[in-house]
C-alpha cells in the first residue's frame, strides 16, 4: 500500500524516506526530569531526494551521525507550530544497498525537555507507595515527537528496540517484550526490550517506578505498585476470557503477552492500548469488576488500531469505532446480547452529551473531521467512538446480521493487518467484500455519515429491555412526583451500569431536578457513598446541575484527585458554568495544575478560558 505524506499533523515525509526500525538507548534522569541518550534509526529510501524528514518537539539535538563511518550529517530544525517542528536530515552519500532497496543507518544523540508533553514525572509523594519516584508516557495522539525524534504519523509503522538505564531499585516496562535486565554501575540497571511487530510511533510507551506484578492468566500479568496489586488482580481477573473471546471474533492474537499496568491517578485516559502492556486508570478499581469493560476495549485495540491502524487522526474512527463495536460484541458473548445493546444505548447517551457540549453544527462532530491546523488533542471526543460504532452496527443490521458481518470483519482485519488505511480504502474494501450487496450499500447516505455534524443520520433499533426500567424511574423523578412515589428498593436489583445510565439520563435532560429532590434521592439511594467512579461522576454532575452547593467541593475534589479527562473536563466545565462558583473552579485548577499531565492541564485551561482556544473551536 502506498504511504501517504499528507498527515495534517505531521511534518514527516514517508514518500521520501521511511524509518523501519528505531533503537533507543537512553538514561532516565529523575533529578533533571529528562531522557538523555540516542535514537538509532534504520531508514529505507523511497523518493528521489536525500532527505529524511522527522517530527520533533522540544528535543535538544546534540549530534546526528552516519553509523557506518561515524561522519556527521547536516540537519535543520525549522520553526514549527504549537505541536511540533520539522527536522530535516541530509542522508549519507554512501547508502547500504540491500537488493533493490537503498538503506541508511543514522544515530541521533538528544535529550528530552523537562516539559516533554509525552512524559509525566511524579514525585514519591504522588505515588501509592510514597517512597520512590515514578514516570509514565502517553504518546497518543502526536506526543511521541517530544520523547524521541520520529515520523510521528500513524501511516508509518516500524519495529523498535530499547536499552533503558534507570535507578536499580525501580522497574522499567515498555510496550514491548522485555529481554533482560543487566546490573550496571552507579546504582543503575539496564533494561532491554524489543517489539518485533511494526507499530506507529504513538504506541511507543514506557513506565518506570516501584512496580511489581502478579500473574492473572496464561498471557497476562497485572503490574502496579504493591499497594494496589491484589485489588487490581481481582478487578481484572476476567482478562483471559476477554482475550479468548476477542480472538474468536478477530483472529489470532499476534503480540505474545497481554499485560496490564495500573497507573497512578493522574493518567488522563481510561486505558491506552500500548502493545503488550495496556495502561489502565486506577478509577476502574470499583471492587466489583463493573468497569472492566475498558479492558475489553483495550484488548480489542490489539486488532483494531494496533494491527490495523488509521492513516491519520482524521480517520480516528477506524481505530475507535471498530474497537467499540468489537468490545460490545465481547460483552454480548460474555453476558448476553441484551447487555451489548444496553451498552450501545449508554454510548448514545455519551454521544448526545458530547454533541450538546460541542454544538450540533460543530465540524469536529463529523465522523471524518478536517484536522488541518488543529491539534488532535483539541478534537478528541466520543464522536469517533460512538458515531463510528453506530455506523458499524447499522451496517451489520443492513447487510444481514452478525453471521454475515463477522466473517467480513475477520477478512478486513486480515487484509489490512500491519497496515494503515483511510476511510476511502475502508469503504472500497467493504464494497469489494459485499460485491453481491452493492444495491444495499448504495442506500447508505455515506456523505451524511462521514461529513455531517451532529447526531448519526440513522439510529439502529436497539433492544431497550435493560434500559426501560431506569428510563421509567427517571421519568417519574422528572415529573416531580410526590416523595411517597419513591422507595429505597427502587434500584436494589439494578446493575452499576443501570445506576450510571439512570443518572446520566437525568443529567442530559433539559430540566433540572430541585435541590429537595436531590436530597431525597440521596437519602433513598445513597449515591453519595458510591465508590464506582462512573456513578460518582454522574451523581456529582446531577448535583451541580441542580445547583446543590455541597456538590461543588466534592466535584472539584474528585476532578483534582485523578486526571481522567472523561471526568475532569465535564466537572470543571459544570462548576465554571455556575457563575457564582466560577472562581472556585479557576482556583482549584491553578492549585492543582502542576500535578496534571500535559493534555489534561491544557484542555482544562481552555475550558476555563485561561488560554485562547485554537481557531475558536471549543474542545471536548
Amino acid at each position: 500500500m502506498a504511504l501517504s505524506p499528507t498527515d495534517p499533523n505531521s511534518f514527516s515525509r514517508p514518500d521520501l524516506a521511511i524509518v523501519t526500525h528505531t533503537h533507543l538507548n537512553v538514561k532516565v534522569d529523575f533529578d533533571r526530569k529528562i531522557f538523555d541518550g540516542s535514537a538509532t534509526l534504520d531508514i529505507e529510501k523511497k523518493g528521489d531526494t536525500d532527505l529524511l524528514i522527522l517530527d520533533v518537539r522540544g528535543l535538544v539535538l546534540l549530534s546526528i551521525i552516519n553509523v557506518i563511518d561515524g561522519s556527521r550529517l547536516d540537519y535543520c530544525v525549522e520553526k514549527g507550530v504549537d505541536y511540533g517542528s520539522k527536522l530535516s536530515v541530509q542522508l549519507p552519500e554512501t547508502p547500504i544497498i540491500d537488493g533493490d532497496k537503498i538503506k541508511y543507518k543514522i544515530k541521533i544523540d538528544y535529550r528530552t525537555s523537562q516539559d516533554s508533553t509525552a512524559i509525566q514525572w511524579l514525585s514519591p509523594e504522588q505515588t501509592a507507595g510514597g517512597r520512590e519516584p515514578y514516570l509514565f508516557s502517553q504518546c497518543q495522539a502526536i506526543h511521541a515527537r517530544s520523547m524521541l525524534p520520529c515520523q510521528d504519523t500513524p501511516c508509518v509503522k516500524s519495529t523498535f528496540s530499547a536499552e533503558i538505564r534507570a535507578p536499580a531499585q525501580l522497574n522499567v516496562l515498555m510496550s514491548a517484550i522485555k529481554d533482560e535486565v543487566i546490573d550496571s554501575e552507579n546504582s543503575t540497571r539496564i533494561h532491554k526490550f524489543h517489539q518485533p511487530v511494526p507499530i506507529p510511533s504513538y504506541l511507543i510507551a514506557i513506565a518506570v517506578g516501584a512496580l511489581v506484578s502478579k500473574q492473572i492468566g496464561p498471557r497476562t500479568k497485572v503490574w502496579t505498585e504493591r499497594e494496589l496489586l491484589d485489588k487490581s488482580a481481582y478487578e481484572f481477573a476476567e482478562t483471559e476470557t476477554m482475550l479468548k473471546t476477542a480472538e474468536e471474533i478477530c483472529g489470532p492474537y499476534v503480540w505474545g503477552i497481554y499485560d496490564l499496568l495500573i497507573l497512578p491517578p493522574s493518567f488522563p485516559f481510561g486505558g491506552m492500548e500500548n502493545p503488550c502492556l495496556t495502561f489502565v486508570t486506577p478509577t476502574l478499581l470499583a471492587g466489583d469488576r463493573s468497569l472492566a469493560n475498558v479492558v475489553a476495549h483495550e484488548i480489542t485495540h490489539s486488532w483494531t488500531g494496533n494491527l490495523v491502524t488509521n492513516e491519520n487522526f482524521e480517520h480516528f474512527w477506524l481505530n475507535e469505532g471498530f474497537t467499540v463495536f468489537v468490545e460490545r460484541k465481547i460483552s454480548g458473548r460474555m453476558y448476553g446480547e441484551k447487555v451489548r445493546h444496553f451498552n450501545a444505548l449508554m454510548g448514545l447517551q455519551s454521544l448526545t452529551d458530547t454533541i450538546k457540549t460541542l454544538g450540533a453544527n460543530n465540524p469536529l462532530t463529523d465522523l471524518v473531521p478536517n484536522l488541518v491546523g488543529i491539534d488532535p488533542d483539541d478534537a478528541f471526543s466520543t464522536v469517533p467512538y460512538e458515531k463510528g460504532h453506530t455506523l458499524l452496527f447499522y451496517l451489520e443490521e443492513l447487510l444481514g446480521g452478525p453471521e454475515v458481518f463477522e466473517p467480513y470483519l475477520k477478512s478486513y482485519l486480515n487484509t489490512f493487518k500491519y497496515k494503515s488505511l483511510n476511510t476511502t480504502q475502508w469503504k472500497d474494501f467493504l464494497y469489494k467484500y459485499f460485491s453481491d450487496k452493492t444495491e444495499i450499500l448504495n442506500t447508505v447516505n455515506w456523505n451524511a455519515w462521514f461529513k455531517s455534524p451532529g447526531e448519526p443520520p440513522v439510529i439502529p433499533k436497539y433492544d431497550t429491555s435493560l434500559a426501560d426500567e431506569y428510563l421509567t424511574l427517571a421519568k417519574k423523578w422528572l415529573a416531580h412526583e410526590n416523595s411517597s412515589a419513591f422507595n429505597t428498593n427502587d434500584i436494589d436489583n439494578w446493575t452499576p451500569n443501570q445506576k450510571e445510565a439512570f443518572l446520566a439520563e437525568l443529567v442530559l435532560n433539559n430540566e433540572a431536578l430541585s435541590i429537595d429532590q436531590i436530597k431525597l434521592m440521596d437519602k433513598l439511594y445513597d449515591f453519595s457513598s458510591q465508590h464506582n467512579s462512573e456513578i460518582r461522576f454522574q451523581w456529582l454532575r446531577l448535583g451541580l446541575k441542580a445547583r446543590w452547593e455541597p456538590s461543588v467541593s466534592k466535584a472539584l475534589d474528585f476532578a483534582t484527585s485523578q486526571g481522567r479527562l472523561k471526568y475532569v473536563r465535564p466537572l470543571f466545565r459544570d462548576v465554571y458554568a455556575w457563575e457564582v462558583m466560577r472562581q472556585r473552579a479557576i482556583y482549584a485548577f491553578n492549585a492543582n495544575k502542576d500535578k496534571m499531565m500535559y493534555v489534561t492541564r491544557e484542555m482544562v485551561a481552555k475550558d476555563l478560558h485561561l488560554i485562547n482556544e485554537k481557531k475558536g473551536i471549543r474542545a471536548n
